[in-house]
């Protein structure tokens, strides 16, 4: 699911800081979204596999996209 943005950055990170109730997830989303990061190196940063980091940012979009 590929969305793009009409929005400041500040104000996306504000909406993720809203809506991703999890830290954990509220840090890899912001990490994809605003900094662009590859899945492969949020995985080592996070100490997770690709396949779960996939899963983390999927599930946190359509929560995000659903409030914007």
């Amino acid at each position: 699911m590929k969305r793009e943005f009409d929005l400041p950055r500040s104000e996306i990170s504000a909406l993720i800081d809203e809506w991703i109730f999890n830290e954990r997830d509220r840090k890899i989303l912001k990490r994809r979204l605003l900094d662009g990061i590859c899945y492969e190196p949020l995985a080592e940063e996070f100490e997770l596999s690709v396949r779960q980091i996939k899963t983390i940012v999927c599930r946190a979009q359509k929560a995000l996209f659903r409030k914007i």
